[in-house]
């Protein structure tokens, strides 16, 4: 009789004890779901990226909401810039997390941070630049520049640097530099009224400017950019994301990347259906459009693509740094790409991985 009381209290204790293990473990589990789905929800990316056709993949993806589906939880913030420089400015004050940049603002903001402040996650577009003169300007060759007035869109962005360049390579220096060129650097809707005015000789601009410039102020392609590069391949976009948000989201990141890849794949597919939703959402963005002729014109200069094009950006560095847009040490870009991500998202892809 006696066993069987303490048998009977050793087995209720047992039960109790089992319930408050239980009840505790299962108000861990529900304490750690509650906490993972808060960080979840409570993620945010925020993106800078420019109303061009050359981060058309960002015009595109964000606009009809084929960004956001691929990020879930995540919460996508955008913003739209004019200019690389400031773009990488609002990436360094922490008011974006992300940014479609140009080659130059993406190396002159990680030498700047030495080279703490970024890393370039992936490539977005390829060639899309050409130099355009006037008809009535008198040049037919390289040796016609003299005393010529050309304009680019920004003092050291991309093709102002492949303009300076260039005049430097076949042996001209610019007025600043005791020359007989002059390069006037301006908003590239400035660029068009200059050049119908005969302002300047010709500009050296990204598109769909340079398509523009050809129909609209009497101009003519003096060269495609993509004849001075290795295999016509060069970057004209690059994705950036500040490294302290890669390394402590690279879950968002991937996300992220998987919906640009995913992008450019469907525009480089769909090519006459991207151009009619690059328009519908560049109205949204600016209220304007570009006719569907000189968009597919343009695309007819560039590649939409992921890869960075990791040898032409080395090479467009080294070019800013002569020009003495970069300081007195030659830069060190040995670590601005951070492509395992990227190649993360390509193989489950089954696409070709970027070396």
């Amino acid at each position: 009789m006696v066993y069987n009381k303490a048998g009977i209290k050793f087995g209720i204790a047992s039960v109790i004890i089992g319930i408050v293990i239980l009840l505790s473990l299962t108000s861990t589990s529900f304490t750690m779901q509650s906490k993972s789905l808060s960080e979840t929800t409570n993620d945010v990316l925020r993106i800078g990226y420019f109303p061009n056709i050359n981060h058309a993949q960002a015009v595109i993806g964000i606009g009809n909401g084929d960004f956001q589906n691929t990020l879930g939880n995540v919460k996508l913030d955008s913003q739209v810039f004019n200019a690389g420089p400031a773009a990488i400015e609002a990436l360094f004050a922490n008011r974006i997390d992300v940014a479609y940049v140009g080659p130059n603002p993406a190396i002159n903001g990680y030498l700047k941070s030495d080279g703490q402040g970024l890393k370039i996650i992936a490539g977005v577009s390829s060639g899309g630049a050409i130099f355009v003169i006037r008809n009535d300007s008198g040049i037919t060759t390289i040796h016609d520049f003299a005393g010529k007035k050309f304009a680019s869109p920004q003092l050291g962005n991309t093709q102002d640097v492949a303009l300076r360049s260039y005049l430097l390579k076949n042996g001209y220096k610019t007025s600043e530099n005791g020359g007989n060129v002059t390069i006037l650097p301006a908003i590239t809707s400035d660029i068009v009224t200059m050049m119908s005015k005969k302002d300047i000789d010709g500009a050296w601009v990204p598109e769909p400017w340079g398509t523009i410039l050809v129909k609209q102020s009497d101009g003519k392609i003096f060269l495609d950019e993509r004849d001075i590069w290795p295999n016509g391949k060069f970057a004209t976009a690059l994705i950036v994301a500040r490294s302290d948000y890669l390394q402590s989201h690279p879950d968002v990141i991937q996300k992220l990347l998987k919906a640009h890849v995913k992008e450019t794949v469907w525009i480089n597919n769909n090519k006459d259906e991207s151009i009619k939703d690059f328009n519908t959402q560049l109205q949204k963005l600016t209220g304007k459009t570009i006719p569907n002729d000189v968009i597919s014109e343009a695309f007819s200069r560039m590649d939409i693509t992921y890869d960075p094009v990791k040898s032409s950006v080395s090479k467009s560095a080294e070019d800013a740094f002569n020009l003495g847009f970069l300081g007195n040490k030659k830069p060190d870009l040995s670590n601005i790409f951070d492509l395992s991500i990227l190649n993360k998202v390509l193989q489950e892809q089954n696409l070709p991985m970027i070396s």
